[in-house]
Formats: C-alpha cells, structure tokens, sequence
C-alpha cells in the first residue's frame, strides 16, 4: 500500500467527469486500498479516485464506523436538505457551509463487483455526496457560501 499525492484545486482531473469501471482487477484492488491509506493519513473522512490522480469512479469513506469503499456509486434517494460545514483535501484550509439533502440511499458496487446499497443522514450522507461531486467533476467550494480560510 501506499500515501498518493492528493491533486489540489486548479488540477485538471479534478474538473473531468470520472469513467465508469469496468474491469475488477488487482489494480483496483491496490487503488481502493492505497485511497483508504491515503485519506488516513491526511485525517479525512473521504476521498475520491480523481483526488489522486486518477480519473474513474471510485470513492472511499470512513466516518467513524470503519471504511466504505464504492465503486460507480449513484445516489437513488434522497430527502430533506441541511444546511452545514465541509472543508476537503483538494482545497486544503478553506471550509465553507454546503446545502446538502439531509438523507442519501446510494448504490455502487463493492472491490469484487457485488452491488451494494448504503442509507445515511448526517456526516455519512454528506461525505457521500462530497466524494460522488468530485466524481462529477464538482468541488464544494462551487456549491458552498461563506467560505473561510483557517490554517
């Protein structure tokens, strides 16, 4: 496994929407386990594949409850909205107040191809929105008001 260098705002890969996978092979075995290594150790609670450079939809998370890792992940449903905070590696020490729904059901598939189903509110719903816009090619300063920068 190994640490990969997070692409920073202005990086093209981070405006391309990502390419659907389509081969589950040992390289996407090793990209999901270097994206979970990854975002460890910058302190996140999300990452998406086109973070690190590469650009297929793949996404990991982990906020709190042990990682989750999806590949061409869609959101199905959704409800309500909320207002609240995101910051995001790619735009390091600027956070701003995001309109997000309140509720998600998305459905991807797992590092073997099995369809899976993840429900959340909250900080789970959030980051899964997060992490499927840079997917899309969206960051969140695009969507966020009253951004701040904190060091």
């Amino acid at each position: 496994m190994a640490v990969l260098d997070i692409k920073k705002a202005g990086e093209k890969v981070l405006k391309e929407k990502a390419q659907p996978v389509a081969k589950f092979d040992r390289r996407l075995k090793r990209l999901l386990d270097d994206m979970l290594e990854t975002m460890y150790a910058a302190d996140g609670v999300g990452l998406a594949a086109p973070q690190v450079g590469v650009s297929l939809r793949v996404i990991v998370l982990d906020v709190g409850d042990g990682p989750i890792e999806l590949i061409n992940p869609e959101i199905i449903e959704h409800e309500g909205m909320e207002l609240g905070p995101e910051g995001c590696l790619s735009v390091p020490g600027i956070y701003g107040e995001v309109e997000r729904y309140a509720r998600v059901t998305v459905e991807g598939l797992n590092r073997t191809g099995k369809k899976v189903r993840i429900s959340g509110q909250g900080l789970l719903a959030r980051a899964l929105q997060h992490e499927i816009d840079h997917l899309e090619g969206v960051l969140f300063i695009e969507r966020a008001t009253a951004l701040v920068k904190k060091e």
